[in-house]
């Protein structure tokens, strides 16, 4: 019996690093993409392969309970690409993956809460209406699944031409092309 290695990793941490021939099919994605998949590698080993094996686990139990069981023989790769790598195992390395777009706003509102903390304890107690204001734009965000910082970020130059932050906005905020 054959094996086939499933990555689900998210498809940026696939493009830096994969093994060969492996497929990509991401943990969040994993109910809508997998039966696909799985109905195209009948009569193979699948093995569930992630950064450490933590989301190979659940892969695998999601692969289960949608009924597959019977049809494959799945493993999960205990410790992952991490594993893989120090057993001395060969991958293909993509070019360099822009950061995820939740990192890039992640990053910016970080140091901007930092900066008007500071400002608020060194300088002037006024300033911490700025970290009011930053911390009102999350919870906004958070409700109404809209966030302006991410719109702002999503429409810069490094990130317009970028295939792969276009689909983290177009899911992350339902406004697709």
């Amino acid at each position: 019996m054959t094996e086939v290695i499933i990555d689900v990793r998210e498809s940026d941490e696939f493009e830096l690093q994969h093994v060969k021939d492996s497929i990509n099919v991401p943990l969040s994605r994993f109910s809508l993409v997998a039966p696909g998949v799985l109905n195209q590698l009948k009569d193979r080993k699948i093995i569930f392969m992630c950064h450490s094996g933590a989301r190979a686990t659940q892969a695998s139990e999601q692969a289960k309970t949608l009924g597959y069981n019977a049809e494959h023989e799945f493993g999960v790769y205990k410790g992952g690409i991490t594993s893989w790598l120090k057993e001395g195992k060969e991958v293909q390395k993509g070019g360099k993956a822009p950061l995820p777009l939740i990192r890039q706003v992640q990053i910016i509102m970080g140091t901007m809460f930092m900066i008007f903390s500071a400002l608020a304890v060194f300088l002037d107690p006024m300033y911490a209406a700025g970290a009011l204001f930053l911390s009102g734009g999350l919870l906004m965000a958070g409700i109404t699944g809209n966030c302006a910082l991410a719109n702002t970020i999503a429409n810069m130059p490094w990130n317009k031409a970028d295939p792969t932050l276009k689909k983290q906005f177009c899911q992350a905020t339902g406004k697709c092309d």
